[in-house]
């Protein structure tokens, strides 16, 4: 297809005819097959003299493609043939498997070659794209088309840089220095102006890259900031000083390039430093995240930033439209200058959370010279507002965040106490309040104010947060110097506004004194003298809002009634009735915003002693009441109120569980369209909320299978929808495989119907939700548990044609145990899937044998050294279960690779670690079924090792019984005990949490926060990580500790095993009585009187089995 053809094509795209535009759309969808397509499209999407929309399209086109197609990705792993032979000659070195037909049917026999094709764009096309997409994008002046080439330019620099795109950087610095000198020239100021923003934009996609890599990742990075930031920081002085919106643009990229390279990790080199170019040093000395970036060399930056803050802009050159304003160059300087600032500040300037001496050092200068120089345009910059000028909400956010900072260190806080009053009164008061937009959203556009109000994104740019946690922060760490003043000032408001006429009641000022008290509940209520105080408070200033005819106010005493609703009330039960009746009956306010916040309130006030009498008989109500609601608009905070109150009443909600699971459903349904086509957050929220609804509805009648009947078939629609739309509700993902779970492990059959799902669970995990891997695992094993026969036989039509199941499970596991973003809790997961087929399908997987083994034993392999054995562990159970399958193939498996005595001295060692029931029984039973095969059956490196594998076995399987005989296998006697530690921790830590508030620290004392500083310690990549806390907030938390198997069912755990073993070698002894007699000669005299125990043990059980079947017979 030549340029012209797929112009015309492109623009028949946008034809109002349905025989034009079609074809055209399935001709735009099929252009990643065809080779040279891309370059076209560049070349559409780079001509000036096209249809902007035509040009849009083309870009969106070579973004989408070069995402999917740049690199090759794992599609179905398996070639089957009938035929071939396994070679390897340790765990560590494994050839992949004989290829083997399937058991079951002939018609599944013979040679498969199920290897699917996926476009890929060729060597030739990527070097033309390379070339052409950084001319394109250094010349284009359009932003959306300009954004959509940088996109791309990220994905080609994640797969090709540095290593296959040398020359990027040095291109895009060489477009940089000769547009610096162009722009000297006025004839070429404007396109070289041009070109060196967009030679920047792409500097910074580059940088970004790397912008939360590991130290020792971030090599590249280095070097780009050793060559760039020479040329940068003079440039960033100069276009300071200048007041054109180009020179803003060009300003603004150089500090996200600055951000992207110094928000994690201080990137520095030092010339005299022999490491300089050891990437492992990460440009640093020593083992310091500041490396050499010394405190001089970054106060130039500092000083560009602090003038990027200080710029005077003057009202007369700024936009008019409000929107306009927003989004102005010059203001996104300034916000780009203090959110750096910010981050400089929390990440590098506490000189007690750095942890080597250069860390030490730079805090120190930061907090003591850096800033407290930056806290003056700061308060200067807060100070616009009150003087009547526009300053956006996004700037005053963060300069509240900035200052929030200042109020821990010492140095910045003495800067501030003096200025208490402004900061609170005259800034942050002021914020807190509703402004006149915000009143006339509340009464003109309830559901716009809903969504404001409630947005997940609020805390990163919504300066009424950030004002909500500096006045806390103020309260919590410098409360003597701040609370006292507060509360009088707040309380005299309240009075002020109880005792004005009517018309001269300040609505605005009670609601922002509402809200500052109701911000500070949990300090609040944790202090006696405060929290005495409260009902006070409540009865005579929340009470007589439930029936204000101010909207907000009604709005706010909800709200209110959320924060305090742990009030300790002193009479008779009568305040919270009252209480109770009034949150009921704002159920039913004519304003939106009221209902959503009176629907949230009871969510808080359910669990209050007394409330479910007064709810209860109000249920099919309620019920009604907030499907109402929820019908109105898309808000997760409700459907999580109802959600509570459905846990609430778990017992009384079957009457009403298929008229639920209907709402709900329409509700998710609802709201997925909203989230779609409005791209509304909240609703998209509130949709997932649904789901989780559904779930705990089925929690409460998960054990009525005929309830489930009845419900199935609304879910499994809802279920069918999100598994099979291309990833376009992954969102919704796990609440999906919730509710298919709880339809596959609680029916005793599994219908035709819900073995829809299963193929496409596994399209999800290959083309779209690999990370989802751990929550499919339980309906997968469910599906092989329950219906054994029609996972054996079933085919998924894929377009590789018909595959099995069973090899959609291999297919699964393959690619996590061989991908190495797997993590190795997934990868115990995956290998739980053939446990799953070895114990539920036992003599009709054998040609799958081959593939459990190769994947298995190359897990093995690479894990054969590591400190931890959990999936070392997970690898023998796997094979313990193809030993119990079949004990004579499973040993072929070894011995064809010849890793047998390999494997059974790692695992015989690695017995001594195990804990759980799981991987105990599976050794057992694993063990024990080698003694059902002749002795001269087996490998002589099995016969050597005889009388070693029948002591294991007696001993653990004894062991196993003691154990069981002290503890119930799955007792949680432990769990009540951990239960009250964990209380009482939490107790602690929220003691820690409230601070002192009429005390805290003294002027001449750092904030200390034992969150904070785990949090810090992390960031910085503290050594110190047996500190569990730092663990946790850093994401980095042991999940390797949590037990893969606990839940795991199977027919084997019907097996006794102390039977199994009496049994087992019984028959052995009695068949090779002379052979058995040689084994037990090698025993020493505790082993052979422990197989006379476990004999004796044996006996006892059957008698008393026999005795228990008598008496209930």
């Amino acid at each position: 297809m030549n340029v012209e053809e797929l112009h015309l094509v492109l623009q028949q795209s946008f034809s109002a005819d349905a025989a034009v535009r079609n074809p055209a759309e399935t001709t735009i969808r099929n252009l990643k097959y065809i080779p040279g397509a891309v370059p076209a499209l560049l070349r559409v999407a780079s001509e000036l003299q096209v249809r902007f929309e035509v040009r849009q399209a083309a870009a969106i086109q070579i973004k989408n493609i070069c995402r999917e197609c740049w690199t090759p990705r794992q599609g179905f792993p398996y070639s089957l043939v009938s035929d071939g032979e396994t070679a390897g000659e340790s765990i560590e070195e494994v050839s992949p498997a004989p290829s083997a037909t399937t058991a079951n049917t002939e018609e599944q026999q013979g040679s498969l070659s199920l290897q699917q094709q996926f476009p890929i764009l060729s060597d030739a096309d990527k070097a033309e794209i390379k070339a052409s997409l950084i001319r394109a994008l250094l010349d284009e002046p359009e932003k959306s088309v300009r954004d959509l080439f940088a996109e791309c330019l990220h994905t080609m620099v994640v797969h090709e840089f540095p290593d296959k795109w040398p020359d990027l950087v040095p291109t895009l610095l060489t477009t940089i220095r000769e547009g610096i000198l162009a722009m000297e020239q006025p004839e070429l100021k404007h396109k070289a102006g041009l070109q060196v923003h967009n030679a920047l934009l792409s500097l910074r996609k580059v940088c970004k890259r790397y912008e939360y890599k590991s130290k020792d990742q971030r090599g590249p990075l280095n070097d780009i900031v050793q060559a760039s930031f020479p040329m940068l920081l003079p440039l960033g002085q100069q276009l300071v000083h200048q007041n054109s919106i180009e020179s803003a643009m060009m300003l603004k990229q150089i500090l996200k390039i600055f951000w992207s390279s110094t928000q994690f990790y201080l990137p520095g080199r030092d010339p005299g430093n022999s490491n300089d170019g050891d990437p492992t040093n990460g440009g640093s000395t020593g083992s310091s995240s500041i490396g050499l970036a010394r405190p001089d060399m970054l106060q130039p930056w500092f000083d560009v930033l602090t003038a990027a803050l200080k710029k005077p802009l003057p009202e007369a050159e700024q936009p008019a439209d409000l929107e306009a304003r927003n989004a102005w160059p010059w203001w996104k300087v300034k916000k780009w200058a203090v959110q750096v600032m910010s981050r400089m500040f929390s990440r590098y300037g506490f000189v007690s959370y750095a942890d080597d001496e250069p860390a030490k050092e730079f805090a120190r200068y930061f907090s003591t010279v850096v800033a407290p120089q930056f806290l003056g345009p700061v308060c200067e910059t807060l100070n616009i507002r009150t003087l009547g000028q526009f300053c956006t909400d996004r700037v005053v956010h963060l300069c509240l965040t900035f200052v929030t900072s200042a109020v821990e260190l010492s140095a910045t806080y003495k800067l501030l106490k003096p200025h208490l009053d402004f900061l609170l009164y005259q800034v942050c008061f002021p914020v807190l309040c509703l402004s006149p937009s915000d009143v006339e959203c509340f009464e003109n556009d309830p559901v716009e104010f809903v969504h404001k109000q409630n947005s997940p994104l609020a805390d990163f740019y919504d300066p009424r947060l950030s004002a909500i946690t500096l006045v806390k922060d103020l309260v919590k760490q410098r409360g003597q110097d701040v609370t006292q003043n507060l509360l009088a000032r707040m309380t005299e408001i309240l009075h002020r506004y109880n005792s004005s006429p009517v018309e001269q009641k300040n609505h605005i000022e009670k609601d922002g004194a509402l809200l500052t008290f109701g911000s500070l509940s949990k300090p609040l209520l944790a202090t006696p003298k405060y929290a005495t105080q409260i009902e006070g408070l409540l009865l005579t200033s929340v009470f007589p809002d439930f029936t204000s005819p101010i909207g907000f106010l009604r709005y706010r005493a909800c709200w209110m009634v959320q924060q305090f609703a742990a009030v300790k009330w002193t009479d008779d039960g009568t305040h919270l009735k009252k209480l109770l009746q009034k949150v009921l009956e704002r159920l039913s306010d004519p304003a939106l915003p009221v209902q959503i916040e009176a629907s949230k309130a009871l969510r808080f006030l359910i669990e209050t002693d007394g409330a479910d009498e007064a709810l209860l008989p109000v249920l099919p109500q309620l019920l009604t009441e907030y499907f109402r609601i929820m019908n109105e608009i898309g808000n997760d905070e409700v459907v999580s109120a109802l959600q509570v109150l459905l846990e609430k009443f778990g017992e009384h909600i079957e009457p009403h569980a298929v008229q639920l699971v209907t709402q709900l459903s329409q509700a998710f349904d609802q709201y997925c369209r909203a989230g779609d086509d409005q791209d509304d957050d909240d609703a998209a929220l509130a949709a997932a909320q649904c789901l989780e609804c559904i779930a705990t509805v089925l929690k409460g009648v998960c054990s009525q299978e005929s309830m489930l009947k009845r419900l199935e078939p609304l879910l499994l629609p809802l279920v069918l929808k999100i598994l099979g739309d291309d990833g376009d509700f992954i969102e919704y993902l796990e609440c999906a495989l919730d509710i298919l779970t709880f339809l596959t492990y609680f029916q005793s059959q599994i219908s035709m119907e819900l073995w829809q799902c299963f193929p496409l669970i596994y399209v999800a995990f290959d083309q779209w939700a690999y990370d989802y891997l751990n929550m499919m695992v339980p309906c997968l094993q469910s599906y092989i548990s329950k219906s054994p026969q029609i996972f054996l036989t079933g085919t998924a039509q894929l377009p590789e044609g018909p595959i099995p199941y069973v090899e959609l499970i291999i297919s699964m596991v393959s690619k996590t145990l061989t991908n190495d973003r797997a993590s190795e809790m997934e990868c115990r997961y995956a290998l739980s899937l053939f446990m799953s087929i070895l114990h539920n399908c036992i003599g009709k997987v054998d040609s799958y044998l081959p593939f459990f083994n190769e994947l298995a034993l190359g897990k093995l392999g690479q894990q054969i050294s590591a400190p931890q054995a959990l999936t070392r562990i997970s690898v023998y159970q796997v094979l313990g279960s193809a030993l119990y399958y079949n004990p004579q193939l499973e040993l072929v498996e070894l011995e064809r690779r010849a890793v047998t005595g390999q494997v059974f001295s790692k695992w015989l060692q690695d017995i001594e670690h195990m804990e759980k029931w799981l991987p105990k029984k599976m050794a057992v039973l694993g063990i024990t079924s080698i003694f059902k095969l002749p002795t001269q059956a087996l490998p002589q490196s099995i016969v050597a090792i005889l009388p070693q594998l029948l002591h294991t076995a007696v001993r653990l399987a004894s062991a196993m019984k003691e154990e069981s005989a002290k503890t119930p296998k799955g007792g949680d006697d432990d769990d009540d005990g951990l239960d009250e530690d964990e209380d009482d921790g939490a107790a602690v830590l929220g003691d820690d949490d409230v601070g002192d508030l009429d005390h805290g620290f003294g002027e001449d004392e750092d904030v200390k926060n034992e969150a904070d500083e785990a949090y810090r310690k992390a960031l910085q990549g503290s050594s110190g990580w047996d500190d569990d806390m730092a663990k946790f907030l850093m994401g980095d938390w042991d999940e390797d500790a949590e037990d893969v198997d606990e839940e795991y069912e199977s027919p084997l755990d019907v097996i006794d095993e102390i039977i199994f073993v009496n049994d087992t070698l019984k028959h052995a002894f009695h068949q090779e009585p002379m052979a058995y007699q040689q084994i037990q000669n090698a025993l020493p005299p505790l082993s052979v009187q422990a197989v006379q125990r476990l004999f004796l043990v044996a006996d006892s059980i059957r008698a008393q089995a026999s005795q228990q079947a008598t008496q209930e017979s």
